[in-house]
């Protein structure tokens, strides 16, 4: 049955056009990801058309930043905290242009990585905590990576603190970005074995390939995201102005 209200939706109208439950609406609701619904006198909730654009633009977030990004950045818009929302937008561009730069330099680093044997370089080791720092992981997880068969630092002989050498390091920002990519540690640690032992490029070629892929799909998805966020925000502040607008009056004769 379709609502008597052509303006007027149900939970389960918003959710068959996303292949959703209507208890899934109801939840984003109570999350905050959509703006209040109201009731009718008997508790159900009345949804419009501003609640369909809403979760076109939540879900078509999803992709691009996540679930707790998206998350954040609705409720903050349906709060009226623009500014907050466009923040969280930025911060995930930072993310992506990140990985875009890291990837660049990897590739570039892949030549010497793949290549003829490693040559000194002048660079001074650092320990852990610097390298850690430049990563922006803790250094449990390069102790981990390193159980893992992923790193192989020197020990100094004196203190016995680990010192990460400019191949390390090198080593180290591979791992990072194939870990952002989702790909296990004992698949960076076998990728980086094989290449280390025999010089072989198509492993890690084929890795920072799909990577690649990854991060253009996930910006074309920011852009799905933005484009579906502009349309609810267009859309709420419509009601909103109407809703201000006080009726004409009729003229007096």
């Amino acid at each position: 049955m379709k609502p008597s209200n052509p303006g007027v939706r149900r939970p389960v109208d918003l959710a068959r056009r996303h292949g959703l439950s209507a208890q899934a609406v109801r939840n984003y609701e109570r999350d905050g990801v959509l703006p209040p619904a109201q009731r009718s006198p008997t508790g159900y909730r009345r949804f419009t058309e501003v609640h369909a654009k809403a979760l076109s633009a939540y879900l078509g977030l999803i992709v691009g930043h996540g679930y707790p990004a998206s998350g954040d950045i609705m409720r903050a818009v349906n709060r009226g905290d623009i500014d907050a929302a466009l923040r969280t937008i930025d911060h995930s561009h930072v993310l992506l242009q990140r990985d875009r730069d890291t990837l660049d330099a990897v590739e570039t680093a892949v030549a010497v990585l793949t290549g003829s044997p490693r040559q000194p370089q002048g660079r001074k080791a650092v320990p852990i905590s610097m390298l850690a720092h430049r990563l922006g992981v803790r250094p449990a997880t390069l102790r981990k990576w390193e159980r893992a068969g992923i790193l192989q630092p020197a020990r100094d002989p004196a203190t016995g603190y680990r010192d990460y050498s400019p191949d390390d390091v090198r080593d180290a920002e591979l791992a990072h970005l194939l870990r952002r990519g989702g790909y296990r540690l004992d698949h960076i640690a076998g990728v980086l074995r094989r290449v280390r032992e025999a010089g072989g490029t198509e492993p890690l070629a084929a890795s920072l390939r799909q990577w690649r892929e990854q991060l253009t799909a996930r910006g074309q998805a920011m852009l799905t995201g933005a484009a579906r966020l502009a349309e609810y925000l267009d859309a709420d502040t419509r009601v909103r102005r109407t809703a201000l607008t006080p009726p004409e009056r009729p003229p007096i004769p």
